[in-house]
């Protein structure tokens, strides 16, 4: 049985549509990422399910109960903020201990409940130090205490890592999985990042101008996007033109046997399809290209290449780009696998 369920939420805001007939459900115990750029309905979503906004037309409902007019202090969830909305004049401890305390626990209670969560963002030696005193992932930290200390259903997380350097974002991922572990209560995270959802979430709901794009595993949406809007913002890709034949595609002159299509594609049909960079191959035999920038990554190289009239960018190890002559106008050989070609189902 799903926890959270969105139930064919529509939401205007005056003319404008912001969430469009988006049903979703939500299982016991995810991490469960709502991606997409700015404007999209993920935060318009997440505030409909804390209760901070109601829909114009479907139902929020939480392990099948129908929470959809209750305010939000009777909702069994609670929400972490991008600014963590922390009490600056009161310390780590008094805004852990504030939720308890608003429901007239006792003070054994909140003292034990208190020291647990503590316990958990492992802040002990800070729970007498005020917000100010604390750094990013700190302050991060204690929101996440103060929301869980009441033993929410559901932990809403509003974009809670948009203020944190990368490193520190980096660092407060394997937080969050390993806060996750220890609570399994499930996690509705809203992000822009696509990386931040990749390397968090159990599934991914993918979103763009209000509706629905792809709702997957991270791995399932990566290596089969459902069309060019996903292909496009869940890491990088080349888009080229091909047309459908009887035993696959034909793009850059070459026909590509075993491609799997999505339904409805014909024989003589034009498609647009997606080929990742580290699909590409160099091989000594294969499409003619020419290298116009080699740009070194770290852990990997990109090339761009010009190939029969536009430009593709090529993902090889590095160890790789260092034993072979990799310079501006060099002319090389490309390969890939058929399945790697992933035909994209709205482009006709």
């Amino acid at each position: 049985m799903a926890t959270l369920v969105f139930e064919r939420i529509r939401k205007t805001f005056g003319h404008h549509v912001v969430v469009d007939d988006v049903h979703l459900e939500i299982g016991s115990g995810e991490i469960f990422s709502l991606l997409g750029p700015s404007g999209c309905g993920k935060t318009t979503l997440l505030r409909m399910a804390a209760g901070f906004l109601k829909p114009d037309v479907g139902r929020v409902l939480l392990e099948g109960a129908d929470m959809t007019d209750l305010p939000p202090e009777k909702r069994p969830v609670n929400t972490v903020f991008q600014s963590y909305a922390l009490f600056p004049h009161l310390s780590v401890w008094e805004n852990i201990a504030f939720g308890p305390r608003m429901a007239g626990a006792s003070k054994g209670d909140i003292r034990n409940r208190v020291t647990a969560m503590l316990d958990l963002i492992q802040l002990h030696e800070h729970a007498q130090k005020l917000p100010g005193q604390l750094s990013g992932g700190q302050r991060q930290r204690v929101a996440i205490a103060r929301a869980l200390i009441n033993k929410p259903r559901v932990l809403l997380l509003d974009e809670p890592l948009a203020a944190l350097d990368l490193k520190l974002r980096q660092h407060m991922l394997s937080e969050l999985r390993r806060i996750h572990r220890e609570v399994g209560c499930t996690f509705v995270f809203v992000t822009h990042d696509q990386s931040e959802a990749i390397a968090l979430s159990d599934r991914i709901a993918v979103m763009n101008q209000g509706r629905l794009q792809q709702v997957g595993s991270p791995s399932s949406i990566y290596s089969e996007p459902a069309n060019t809007f996903v292909a496009s913002f869940i890491g990088h890709t080349n888009f080229l033109d091909a047309s459908v034949t009887a035993t696959g595609v034909r793009l850059l002159n070459r026909n590509i046997e075993g491609v799997s299509l999505p339904n409805g594609f014909q024989p003589g049909d034009k498609a647009r399809v997606s080929i990742r960079p580290e699909c590409w191959k160099l091989a000594d035999e294969g499409i003619p290209a020419k290298i116009t920038e080699h740009v070194f990554m770290g852990a990997h190289s990109l090339l761009h290449v010009w190939v029969q009239d536009q430009s593709l960018t090529i993902q090889l190890p590095c160890d790789l780009a260092r034993t072979m002559s990799l310079s501006p106008g060099t002319e090389v050989k490309l390969s890939f696998d058929a399945a790697d070609v992933k035909v994209l189902s709205d482009v006709q």
